[in-house]
């Protein structure tokens, strides 16, 4: 809790500092604890060719802090957010984990449409099979001509490190937009695309049965372009498209993903709030290869078909009690692989 503790707190002295005592301000800030215990269908996520073995299931104990902090004077806002947590397996302790994660966006008002700033990311993880330190840091340029449209424009650079295999391993410049339109109170559209130039610190892998000789380093072109829609009302919807095309000079490597998303909300009788998440992805593989984890890394869950149910239920002012329900499963046509992994979960959440 210290390093939580300590980003809100600077993220009010820097505002402070840097308003110079200004009149026209406000700090805003929110904090919020999960702990669950949860049963593992497949600890290991394992994919296999025939029905998984009960072997793979284990008791999982999990903590999740989260804050966020927000400081806004008369032209410019201060916004940062910090998350930590981990997992602990009783049998399965290789899949132990230990991930935390940082955002912090600076911004100035130029103007009353426009604005510019800049925006940083990092989140490392530990423990497990995917150890990897993801950082990006960016400049923007914003137009929100009023309270229905926003465009913002960026430009950054991203680096990616995986600790198992460190070829794996990329920097990236990257280009990007987001469009957030609001129809009214209740209907919101966003697009948003992003293109990166990817150099890895490996060299291309040849085809098969290549006799003439193949050299250079792995380079990929990444990008991503999605389109959504939410609605606010007595029933809370959303939905979204994202397509990823990753093309690459290695060969295997090239990957091209369908994914529709979806979460709906709805408040229930005795208090209860019940959530659902659910995604269907369809991945090509244009080289028709192997089925690899590293096309994977930045995904925190799987890559595959999901359904999320949570049922929530307060306690009193601060305290939840959380039933959860996830399911994740895909099929690999090629090579008959398949993978399903479900997990079960008790929590209770505190916020401030």
């Amino acid at each position: 809790m210290r390093p939580l503790k300590r980003l809100l707190s600077t993220l009010v002295v820097l505002g402070v500092t840097l308003a110079g005592g200004a009149r026209a301000a406000d700090v805003e800030g929110a904090l919020r604890v999960t702990g669950r215990l949860m049963l593992d269908g497949n600890a290991p996520r394992d994919v296999t060719q025939g029905p998984l073995g009960t072997n793979n299931s284990d008791a999982v104990f999990s903590l999740l802090a989260s804050g966020e902090g927000r400081y806004t004077a008369d032209r410019w806002q201060l916004v940062g957010r910090y998350d930590a947590g981990a997992r602990k397996y009783l049998l399965f302790t290789t899949e132990d984990v230990l991930v935390q994660a940082a955002a912090l966006e600076g911004s100035l008002a130029l103007g009353s449409s426009m604005g510019v700033g800049l925006e940083g990311r990092a989140k490392d993880r530990r423990g497990g099979s995917r150890a990897y330190s993801d950082l990006s840091a960016s400049a923007f340029l914003e137009y929100v001509p009023d309270a229905r449209l926003a465009l913002r424009l960026r430009l950054g650079a991203h680096r990616f490190l995986y600790r198992p295999s460190f070829v794996a391993s990329f920097g990236s410049p990257e280009v990007g937009f987001l469009v957030r339109y609001r129809l009214d109170r209740r209907h919101a559209f966003f697009a948003s695309g992003d293109y990166g130039s990817r150099r890895y610190n490996d060299s291309r892998r040849p085809p098969p049965n290549v006799q003439v000789p193949w050299t250079g380093r792995r380079e990929d072109g990444a990008l991503t372009a999605s389109v959504g829609y939410s609605y606010k009302g007595p029933l809370a919807l959303g939905l979204t498209y994202t397509f990823q095309d990753l093309s690459s000079n290695s060969f295997g490597e090239t990957v091209q993903r369908h994914r529709l998303a979806g979460s709906a909300g709805v408040r229930l009788p005795w208090k209860l709030t019940l959530l659902a998440q659910g995604s269907l992805g369809l991945t090509h593989y244009p080289d028709g290869v192997f089925f690899s984890t590293d096309i994977i890394l930045l995904e925190d869950d799987e890559a595959q078909n999901s359904l999320a149910l949570k049922l929530a239920r307060p306690l009193n002012a601060h305290l939840d009690l959380e039933l959860s329900y996830s399911l994740y499963g895909n099929q690999l046509q090629r090579n008959d692989l398949s993978y399903f992994r479900q997990v079960g979960a008790l929590g209770l959440t505190w916020r401030l």
